[in-house]
């Protein structure tokens, strides 16, 4: 029982960690659109971002939860890929980069290496059913598609920039993953998606105010 908490703990330390990190480049965010009174890009949010994105995979893994490592494994390259927008992934080391750029490589080799063994854990667990199992996923595909909406729109105008259907649909994404953490009773998600969902309505108003 003592070494179940002690590992239990550990993971939801690594789990809060990320949250923090996450609900950080929000505050920093936040806390500068509402100085110019216009939604900003700063290079932190990214930054940050790659970093809680790399923790949150690894927690996921951890807690042998499918829905949490499918959405972080399609959001991680979009953050790298504004990082190079901005100009700041290059003033990463080369051999972080690498690191970076593989780590979810080495963690599909291990999976497979693994064979049976963590198939059945993401997705045949008992303490997450299948009917739960997919709707997390697809919560995770709809707070997911706000990157790849954002990555898109960047794109197009050639800058690193959140346009009010970021914040949309990162909203509605949000609210359905806070179902999916009460259910699953997973504090760290919960928490960190409270959170988030202030600073999206923010944000909102925010942008509407600015067009």
């Amino acid at each position: 029982m003592h070494q179940w908490f002690s590992d239990h703990a550990v993971i939801y330390l690594l789990g809060f960690v990320a949250q923090l990190l996450f609900s950080a480049r929000l505050l920093v965010q936040w806390i500068l659109s509402e100085k110019v009174k216009k939604v900003l890009t700063p290079e932190l949010f990214w930054e940050l971002s790659l970093l809680a994105s790399f923790l949150f995979f690894v927690y996921g893994w951890l807690r042998d939860d499918f829905a949490i490592m499918f959405g972080q494994t399609i959001t991680y390259f979009i953050y790298i890929r504004n990082m190079q927008i901005q100009k700041t992934w290059q003033r990463l080391p080369v051999l972080l980069r690498v690191f970076l750029w593989v780590f979810p490589a080495l963690i599909l080799f291990y999976s497979y290496s693994n064979g049976q063994s963590d198939i059945q854990r993401l997705f045949f667990n008992q303490s997450i059913p299948l009917w739960l199992l997919v709707w997390g996923s697809i919560a995770q595909i709809v707070f997911t598609f706000r990157f790849i909406y954002q990555w898109i729109y960047s794109e197009r105008i050639r800058r690193s920039h959140l346009p009010v259907g970021f914040w949309l649909l990162s909203l509605a994404g949000s609210l359905m993953i806070l179902t999916y953490a009460i259910i699953r009773k997973d504090p760290i998600l919960f928490l960190g998606q409270l959170f988030g969902s202030v600073i999206y309505i923010r944000n909102i108003m925010i942008s509407r105010k600015d067009s």
